[in-house]
């Protein structure tokens, strides 16, 4: 597998910025090609990880998040979504259906199970007060008659 494109961004931890976050992952993927279910879920993907560290890795405060997005020649594509916040103290437990660390905040815990379901691997790795990284993965379909 042979890297053909890579962007790399770095934004705050600001809710308007999740929507800018939805749209670099557009703009990154139209040359591409996806049909419009692939675009629809990497956008919710991307969606959900920068929630994850708006809410839970920097809490109320303002942190920086960066995104990359890689393309490779078999039409792979990859997304990290990293940040320098709080970390998650159990990784195992915390991509459990419905876990929340905020229950009394209205939140589902959902986040990791949708970004996993739009993927073909979901790797996370954290540490407590150094952060955590989300590296998503997906073989595009073959971009033809995406009618």
């Amino acid at each position: 597998m042979k890297q053909v494109n890579e962007i790399k961004c770095t934004f705050l931890s600001l809710s308007q910025n999740e929507s800018l976050a939805r749209s670099i992952v557009s703009g990154f993927l139209l040359p591409l090609d996806p049909d419009v279910e692939e675009l629809a879920d990497l956008r919710c993907a991307v969606s959900e990880a920068v929630t994850n560290c708006i809410v839970h890795a920097y809490r109320k405060e303002v942190g920086k998040i960066q995104l990359t997005l890689r393309v490779y020649d078999n039409r792979t594509f990859r997304m990290i979504i990293a940040d320098k916040g709080c970390g998650i103290p159990n990784v195992k437990e915390a991509r459990k259906p419905l876990f929340t660390t905020l229950p009394d905040e209205d939140r589902c815990g959902m986040g990791f199970s949708i970004m996993e379901s739009f993927s073909d691997k979901l790797d996370v790795k954290s540490q407590i007060g150094k952060g955590t990284r989300v590296t998503l993965t997906k073989k595009l379909s073959s971009g033809e008659d995406n009618t």
